[in-house]
């Protein structure tokens, strides 16, 4: 997946980030499980979506409107999910970052 995925490198990207961060700030026990969970869920729709789409071009090597629906709410799933991991990164790291700037 990270060889033939663009996406797939830049979450790889915010996943060490975001584990830098956690270990700079010294995050709880809690708070890991909670980014675990959403770098985890990110990484499983990311495999999901590009098997689909692996799959999606066996099946149907030419243009099909179904197959580009189909790769369409699988890339979405993927932006939900990031999105969702954005908004917890934010809820477990803002308030440390924040003490840490004041």
């Amino acid at each position: 997946m990270l060889k033939t995925q663009h996406n797939a490198r830049i979450h790889a990207c915010a996943t060490v980030a975001i584990i830098g961060v956690g270990l700079f700030l010294g995050i709880s026990p809690a708070d890991w499980c909670w980014l675990i969970l959403a770098m985890m869920a990110v990484w499983i729709t990311e495999a999901v979506n590009t098997a689909l789409e692996f799959l999606a071009d066996v099946v149907s090597p030419e243009y099909h409107p179904l197959v580009k629906h189909a790769k369409d709410v699988a890339a979405a799933a993927v932006l939900i999910s990031a999105m969702g991991a954005a908004i917890i990164g934010l809820l477990v790291l803002g308030p440390h970052l924040i003490k840490l700037i004041n």
